[in-house]
């Protein structure tokens, strides 16, 4: 099944430009974040030397590189050995457990079962069906040798699971009485990307579920192809507070061997980009009739089978922290984060607050040792209220570090909320509250604790759900004609326009050439500009703006604005079918 893997435009996520691969069919080498000498600064007395925390980089001043730190610095990841390839840390996949968690209790509630086919798959029941692993070839990793031993045949490393599953499905459907059959895995995919490999974007391995369904009639099919894409929705705005848009893949950039594929869309404002975040195929009897899925009928007749096939992927971290991170680190929003409070003491009344959701007792040596001891049992019995509220919390008791190093830590990490527990909130029995993804702070008494933290986590979530839709709906652009398309682009927004829903011209948007990417009636005056190099700088910078280059359809929204009868084309000028989405992409 076809994963936000497939398809993917090749652009880097640090430039913007086209990545192909290397002469000779070398994957590009990646790019690893440059590591910083750690600069320290040395403590009070009987305090350890600090390294100062932070990124060198701005997500708006240079994104790609921003991204590259932020996902290290953060601990999300470490990068492996082996290019493409990325090693998730604690903070990572605790996000990850979350989506998982959500996600297979819902689809458990549809009647989807759980189970797990083998990695392997022969290379002859690969090449079953053509047009499908086609859409893979490049992609495929082949196992050759075992130990010195040269093997008989090469055996494929599965770069998704139709081939592996369906054979079995075969044998396993004879009735009507067998359907439907709906079975999901949780695992691993391994697709050798020659392009730029990007962290949870695009990566040779990652984490994915991936579900395989098989129903008697396509009216059934189509239920569930709406149900899931419904359920990645959710995944996305609910769980991660990132917006999408639900809608059809336009012919040309469905998966290979499908009827129909639909999928969620998310976009990057800072980075002009949409982004294919999961999708829910229908692929027809296709399949069914390549590896012979048949059933006898209540009839006593025989009929191919029905099926889907849909998949999510650990893409979804990517898209969470280009969304929300900032020049600070990451933002987690609060229902997926591993540690949603962390409780700081504070040793000195004098100390500026700043922000985070954790709650940290900071002891302060000009303080009795019965005052310190009070303190941190404060924050414990803090931090015991909050558990018992179901919130996920931790305090944080290093004595070696100041508080200011602590907030930034903790900033870094993206915890959503930080609790401060300074002499001044011992003598008042307050607690400062401040929020990682605005600042914003608040006290609140000891006993209220329990009840106003969880409700300020849910106002949080609601308000950066709210602050990325509002940002997703303003970069969308509604055009008419080819000018206005290009001015769209170059702006880094994407563009809903009229289109005639052909593979023609979709291609005929990649082919144009680059001086079409401003109006005629611009570009002539420019050819006859006095021969100065500003006028031949502005020629350039006009005809070839990169950030107008690489356009393709994100998808057919499912939600269509009207369209009056004999709208043309953006593109052909011939009599437009729908509204599609486009822009540049990952």
């Amino acid at each position: 099944m076809a994963a936000p893997e497939e398809q993917m435009a090749a652009l880097s996520v640090a430039d913007g430009a086209p990545a192909a691969a290397a002469e000779g069919g070398k994957p590009k080498k990646e790019k690893k974040p440059k590591a910083d000498k750690p600069k320290q600064q040395q403590g009070g007395e009987g305090k350890k030397k600090e390294t100062k925390l932070g990124l060198t980089a701005s997500k708006e001043g240079d994104f790609g590189d921003w991204y590259s730190q932020v996902v290290v610095e953060s601990e999300m990841i470490s990068y492996y050995d082996v290019s493409g390839c990325y090693i998730l840390r604690p903070y990572s996949f605790a996000i990850w457990d979350e989506i998982k968690n959500w996600f297979d209790a819902r689809i458990k509630e549809l009647g989807v079962q759980n189970a797990y086919f083998p990695l392997f798959i022969t290379e002859d029941v690969l090449m079953t069906e053509k047009e499908h692993v086609e859409g893979f070839a490049p992609e495929v990793a082949w196992v050759t040798k075992s130990g010195s031993s040269e093997l008989d045949r090469p055996i494929a490393i599965r770069p998704t699971s139709e081939t592996v599953m369906y054979p079995y499905y075969a044998q396993w459907i004879r009735s009507h009485r067998d359907l439907p059959l709906r079975l999901n895995q949780w695992t691993n995919v391994v697709r050798w990307e020659f392009k730029h490999p990007t962290p949870f974007i695009r990566s040779r391995e990652f984490l994915w579920q991936e579900g395989h369904t098989v129903f008697a009639t396509k009216e059934e099919a189509d239920t569930e192809v709406y149900q899931i894409l419904d359920l990645y929705r959710r995944v996305y705005e609910e769980l991660l507070a990132v917006p999408v848009c639900k809608g059809m893949k336009s012919s040309k950039e469905k998966f290979a061997g499908a009827l129909y594929t639909t999928s969620v869309e998310a976009f990057i404002p800072t980075s002009g980009r949409g982004v294919q975040g999961a999708t829910s195929h229908c692929l027809g009897q296709n399949f069914s009739k390549m590896f012979g899925i048949e059933f006898e009928t209540e009839e006593k007749t025989r009929q191919h089978a029905w099926q889907n096939s849909w998949g999510l992927t650990t893409r979804t971290i990517g898209v969470m922290v280009m969304t929300h991170g900032d020049d600070k680190g990451v933002v987690i929003p609060p229902r997926v984060a591993q540690i949603q409070v962390v409780v700081i003491p504070i040793p000195n009344s004098k100390l500026r607050r700043q922000c985070s959701v954790v709650v940290i007792p900071i002891p302060n040596s000009k303080l009795g040792e019965e005052a310190v001891k009070a303190m941190l049992d404060r924050a414990d019995a803090i931090a015991a209220d909050l558990k018992a509220a179901g919130v996920r919390v931790t305090v944080d008791r290093r004595d070696n570090y100041t508080p200011g190093w602590k907030y930034n830590f903790w900033e870094l990490r993206g915890v959503p909320l930080r609790l401060e527990l300074g002499p001044r909130d011992m003598d008042s029995g307050v607690a400062m509250l401040a929020r990682r993804d605005n600042g914003g702070k608040q006290s609140c008494a000891w006993g209220e604790l329990a009840a106003a933290v969880p409700k300020l986590l849910e106002q949080q979530q609601a308000e950066m759900y709210a602050k990325a839709r509002a940002e997703f709906d303003s970069c969308i652009e509604r055009v008419t004609t080819w000018d206005d398309f290009m001015a769209a682009l170059e702006r880094k927004h994407m563009a809903l326009a009229p289109w005639c829903d052909t593979e023609e011209s979709e291609e005929e948007v990649k082919r144009r050439p680059p001086c079409l990417a401003i109006p005629l009636a611009t570009y002539l005056p420019l050819l006859f500009m006095c021969d100065t190099e500003e006028s031949e700088e502005e020629v350039k910078r006009r005809s070839a703006t990169k950030d107008a280059m690489g356009a393709k359809t994100l998808c057919i929204p499912l939600e269509q604005p009207d369209l009056p009868e004999g709208t043309p084309c953006f593109v052909t000028g011939a009599p437009a079918k729908c509204w599609a989405l486009w822009g540049r992409s990952y």
